[in-house]
């Protein structure tokens, strides 16, 4: 059976294949191995430059070009070829290495230079590497513009909203009244601070041979001052420098970044409850898509679809994320191999975020305001209203305010009528009086406009 999105078995590959072009092109097999070439070109390059091996100094820039155009041009027909290299090899980085001397070899300037290719490295050196600029990559081209967007899209929802006045429920009871603008806002807020911490999480690297020591390096070489050969590699590739590991980077950095797009998903994942719970009050009404059905039974329905799709995919996406930022730093003393699967499912975990990101913006752009429903409600519960009525009493010492407002109100719906008659009889100011009864559950909303437009 050929694969396809219709034979595909993660949905990242099949439902949502057209949504992750973008990850799939980083973290794929042939991504990973793009990667891999791409990192042991640059080891190559760092060998050929001043402080390197004095063997790769007749090297000319015409032949450094060459080698770096076996990765700028690196393609699925050569990850097809590596693929069959490694079905001899039944090892995938080894495998690389053979399909560059192969590469090299047909010219006169490398010949006698092929078994520099890998010099010293462990597969580690070079896996390590390839991953951490795969997750940098993903982060900057992928993850973060996603996000910013759709913070954007969340900004200027707040500041259209910032005035639509509207009743909050706390314990799922109606409570001190908001504005739809400002609830938007702290969701912003939110994300934000979660979009900067991912953002500021460091990519590690190393290339310090099979335990960390630079044994082999200074065995064939004792007078190259490899600890900062390596650090110029890494740095090169846009990695931070890991001067202390064992065979393998210990993916503690991998925890961090995890660790923060999974925090960034929380906060996401609670937005689609609470506007999946928006729409089930009738605060969003969902624009009806010409041809969408939206249940096989009962042709009224239109599903908040968008919001429960991002929610299940924030829950995959999670429990990947957590168990891997939970296992990749534990190893077995220098090394095993319990992190080699784990690590290949690091674009499946990413996929799935993105899914997500990507089915909360599409559920925004469906929803319109219903601002006669947000009015009912408010109208509906003038009992709301007790809160700033016991407060200025207490402003005024009136005893027991808490006690009297509680016996008007508690458990019980009041009208406009009945507040009025409660603030004319209490012994207060007669300026504040007109200022209480000239309240309103829509027009007790504090500084939340205010907040909500300068988000």
């Amino acid at each position: 059976m050929s694969v396809t999105p219709l034979t595909a078995l993660s949905p990242v590959d099949g439902r949502y294949a057209a949504r992750c072009d973008q990850l799939r092109a980083l973290f794929s097999e042939s991504g990973l191995i793009g990667a891999r070439v791409r990192v042991e070109i640059a080891w190559l390059h760092a060998l050929a430059a001043p402080g390197g091996l004095t063997e790769m100094h007749g090297l000319g820039a015409t032949d450094l070009a060459l080698a770096t155009a076996i990765a700028v041009q690196f393609s699925e027909a050569d990850a097809l070829e590596i693929k069959a290299i490694e079905r001899e090899t039944n090892h995938d980085v080894k495998a690389v290495e053979y399909f560059l001397k192969r590469r090299l070899g047909a010219h006169a300037a490398w010949t006698s230079r092929l078994e520099f290719v890998h010099f010293a490295c462990t597969s580690e050196d070079i896996s390590n590497l390839a991953y951490g600029v795969l997750a940098h990559e993903a982060r900057e081209r992928v993850l973060l513009p996603r996000l910013d967007s759709l913070i954007g899209t969340l900004r200027a929802m707040a500041h259209a909203h910032a005035d639509d006045a509207m009743m909050s429920r706390t314990h799922g009871q109606p409570a001190t009244p908001t504005t739809l603008g400002k609830e938007v806002a702290v969701f912003v807020h939110r994300l934000r601070l979660a979009r900067e911490t991912l953002a500021r999480v460091p990519v590690r690297g190393k290339i310090n041979g099979a335990v960390g020591n630079y044994n082999a390096h200074v065995a064939a070489c004792p007078d190259v001052d490899w600890p900062a050969l390596g650090r110029r590699l890494v740095e090169s590739l846009g990695l931070e420098w890991n001067p202390y590991t064992t065979q393998i980077e210990p993916h503690d950095w991998m925890a961090e970044y995890f660790d923060a797009l999974a925090r960034c998903n929380t906060v996401l994942l609670d937005l689609c409850r609470d506007f999946w719970g928006y729409i089930s009050l009738g605060y969003f009404r969902q624009k009806v898509v010409a041809g969408e059905v939206g249940s096989s039974t009962m042709p009224h329905k239109v599903n908040p679809i968008d919001f429960e799709n991002a929610e299940g995919n924030l829950g995959l996406a999670n429990a990947l994320l957590r168990f891997m930022a939970e296992k990749l730093p534990v190893s077995r003393w220098q090394r095993d191999l319990t992190d080699s699967t784990v690590q290949r499912n690091i674009g499946v975990a990413l996929a799935h975020s993105d899914v997500a990101v990507q089915s909360v913006a599409r559920g925004l752009a469906r929803l319109a305001v219903d601002r006669a429903r947000l009015e009912a409600d408010l109208d509906a519960n003038w009992e709301l209203l007790a809160e700033p009525i016991q407060t200025v009493m207490r402003r005024y010492a009136v005893p027991e305010a808490y006690e009297q407002l509680k016996e008007l109100t508690r458990g019980r719906r009041v009208d406009a009528r009945a507040v009025a008659d409660f603030v004319d009889q209490l012994p207060i100011p007669a300026a504040e009086k007109a200022r209480l009864r000239s309240l309103t559950p829509a027009t007790y909303i504090g500084l939340a406009a205010r907040l909500a437009r300068s988000v």
